[in-house]
């Protein structure tokens, strides 16, 4: 299998952390290489990443490739429990993609616009839609160690690289110490750790100014 992704990309991260967390071999093809990008072009038209390429299939969408890796390459992690359980790791998934990851993404976008272009109104439309979901997200997990539960799932590979970002974006406050204290917990995740560790050199990348920290 061949993975397009960039080590700096939180959903190519959330990829990662699901490939890491089973040792599942495949050959990493980076964004930072010419070669790669063309490739990428041929097998996506819009460009989005990550893509998965196994043999003549080509997957796209994080959750989807998560779900394929699950069916076709299973291992000794179960990231999608059946059942209720893989109800509430879906909606979690949901929810880290489109209410995390969407208004962090949307304050990164508009940092990167010329001046002219910013969007004020936006981006404090992003920090307020961030402000409740970090409330949501923190009563939510009373009594959990992981997003779902006390299993790792899909719901943790989502939820770790978009707090990683969103905390620098837009800080979590220290009244929600349950979330605060989850974002440490899943950052120090060996198969986390390792995307964050990769990625590392590109820190100057954030245009937000990434914090001297994590």
């Amino acid at each position: 299998m061949k993975l397009y992704s960039h080590p700096f990309s939180s959903y190519s991260q959330k990829v990662l952390i699901a490939l890491y967390e089973n040792a599942t071999p495949f050959e990493y093809r980076s964004l930072e290489e010419a070669q790669a990008n063309a490739e990428l072009e041929a097998l996506w038209p819009l460009k989005k990443f990550p893509v998965l390429q196994d043999g003549e299939r080509t997957v796209v969408e994080t959750t989807t490739i998560i779900e394929y890796l699950q069916l076709h390459h299973p291992g000794k992690v179960r990231l999608i429990p059946e059942g209720d359980a893989g109800i509430e790791v879906r909606m979690l998934d949901r929810i880290f993609d489109n209410y995390v990851m969407t208004p962090m993404q949307k304050m990164v976008g508009n940092q990167l616009r010329p001046e002219k272009d910013h969007d004020s109104y936006g981006v404090d439309e992003a920090r307020g839609a961030l402000e409740r979901i970090y409330l949501w997200l923190d009563g939510r997990l009373a009594g959990r160690t992981w997003a779902a539960g006390e299993s790792f799932t899909l719901a943790d590979c989502a939820g770790a690289p978009s707090l990683f970002y969103a905390d620098w974006a837009h800080p979590i406050a220290p009244a929600h110490a349950r979330l605060r204290a989850y974002r440490a917990r899943v950052l120090s995740r060996p198969s986390v750790a390792r995307a964050v560790d990769e990625a590392r050199p590109f820190r100057p990348y954030f245009p937000l100014g990434a914090p001297d920290r994590d």
